[in-house]
């Protein structure tokens, strides 16, 4: 019996080229919700050929998207490719960009594992050399770490009740995402499938931790998650990332914050502030922190840090970005509280343990 073809609705990518969003970054209209669902709906089930598709994808990028469209986008793609694995734990979704770091190291595994030791539960995600950077990402450091990655939902579930700490493989439970591979490898520019898959939540997390170049960029991203209609997310952390990565920026560094009630935040309830990462131990400057092998180098900190045979700044910068997930969860009343915990849990072994547990899972 034949496959029945899926019925779309009226707005085709080329209609959409035609009449919305094709005319140029000043002159284009914004998509309704209605328009912007159906557009990724048809994305994920292959309909647009590949210029169409790809023009359309670069319009967007030109014109920029809404946090209605970007929602939309969020919402067609938890019903249509993303599963859902919830633990039992309540983790921190730290969802940083899929195509990864090339410059310096990658602390979020470490940060992780200690933030987990400290008894908050952390979950990460990414795939395997995503365009446009294709560059090295957590799958690559727990790779070199010896730790199993490419593994079903369920089992990353299991992980972070296990261990507190738990990794999430995008082809296994974003298969809709991961199938755009090769399109979005011909665009050579990054499109709204980049943002739209670091809010993927495979966890179903009531908090989320993510970076931003921008202040701008944040606050867009909490307007994001508020249009959403799939979103579990109920408080987020953003800070400004080195490389867009979900590691802090050495130095004077913004950090945004939802929700925040009362004077020191915005109509939306977003606040932000700025911190001096020197005041929390870290002490370093971005090149302090640059590594040859990103990945490989990125583990053997790693280890090193958690099993307390470093104390330089790369253990500084673990030790914070692990105060900021704790932070980020509540877990914390401050950052300099779970400064205190992060350094508590590496000093004690407890980070150690966890990473140990983690090899083993």
């Amino acid at each position: 019996m034949a496959q029945a073809t899926r019925e779309y609705g009226e707005w085709p990518l080329k209609r959409l080229m035609t009449e919305v969003v094709g005319s140029g970054h000043k002159s284009a209209d914004d998509m309704t919700r209605d328009q912007a669902r159906e557009a990724f709906q048809r994305i994920l089930g292959g309909e647009p050929d590949h210029t169409t598709l790809g023009a359309f994808w670069l319009a967007n990028r030109w014109k920029r998207n809404t946090p209605e469209e970007l929602g939309a986008y969020v919402d067609v793609m938890h019903e249509e490719s993303a599963v859902t694995a919830e633990p039992e734990a309540d983790p921190v979704d730290c969802g940083a960009n899929y195509d990864g770091k090339g410059r310096s190291a990658i602390f979020g595994v470490a940060a992780g594992l200690v933030a987990a030791a400290a008894g908050t539960p952390v979950v990460v995600h990414s795939g395997d050399r995503v365009p446009t950077q294709k560059q090295d990402a957590y799958k690559h450091v727990l790779d070199e770490l010896g730790v199993r990655t490419e593994i079903d939902p369920q089992e990353s579930a299991d992980m972070v009740d296990d261990v507190g700490f738990g990794f999430y493989y995008q082809p296994a439970f974003n298969p809709g995402i991961d199938a755009l591979f090769d399109r979005r490898d011909n665009m050579g520019v990054r499109s709204f499938v980049n943002t739209v898959e670091t809010l993927a939540n495979p966890a179903g997390a009531d908090v989320h931790l993510g970076s931003f170049y921008h202040l701008a960029f944040a606050k867009k991203m909490v307007r994001t998650l508020t249009n959403s209609e799939q979103s579990t997310v109920s408080r987020a952390l953003f800070f400004q990332g080195m490389e867009g990565y979900d590691d802090v920026r050495p130095g004077e560094t913004i950090v945004a914050e939802w929700p925040v009630e009362g004077a020191k935040s915005d109509e939306e309830d977003i606040a932000d502030f700025e911190i001096r990462t020197a005041d929390y131990g870290m002490d370093v400057v971005s090149e302090d922190l640059q590594v040859e092998d990103v990945a490989e180098e990125s583990a053997a900190i790693t280890e090193a840090v958690l099993t307390g045979e470093r104390e330089d700044g790369f253990a500084d910068a673990v030790a914070l970005n692990a105060a900021l997930r704790i932070y980020a969860r509540e877990d914390a009343d401050s950052i300099e509280e779970g400064l205190e915990q992060a350094r508590a849990a590496i000093e004690d072994g407890s980070a150690a343990d966890a990473l140990d547990a983690l090899r083993a899972f």
